[in-house]
């Protein structure tokens, strides 16, 4: 896990605009997807985005996905919630938030 990079980087469909957002955010990664948490849970836009549009890309280091994004359930998942939580607080000390899921379906 030490040698996993920091951020990786999202981009998703402004879903009024259209227009591509690319954002740099903290990642965990289990079972051959990758997680990310939102703070600001609903109210941050590319939440926003995936909800509209759940197309997605993503880098990580010079690795490109393509994929699908979705919010994980804590309510309906809750072992994967717990999972994700631990390997934040484990990475970043830090957890609390709206945990979505990206689901790589091809490397470029």
């Amino acid at each position: 896990m030490s040698n996993e990079p920091q951020y990786l980087y999202l981009t998703t469909s402004g879903w009024k605009s259209g227009k591509a957002h690319e954002i740099e955010i903290w990642f965990v990664s289990l079972s051959g997807k990758y997680y990310l948490v939102s703070e600001m849970r609903q109210r941050a836009h590319w939440i926003q985005n995936i909800q509209h549009n759940p197309r997605i890309s993503f880098r990580i280091g010079e690795q490109m996905y393509q994929g699908t994004g979705r919010e994980v359930e804590p309510e309906t998942e809750p072992e994967l919630a717990a999972q994700v939580r631990a390997l934040m607080d484990r990475k970043y000390k830090w957890s609390d938030g709206m945990i979505m899921e990206l689901s790589p379906a091809s490397q470029q």
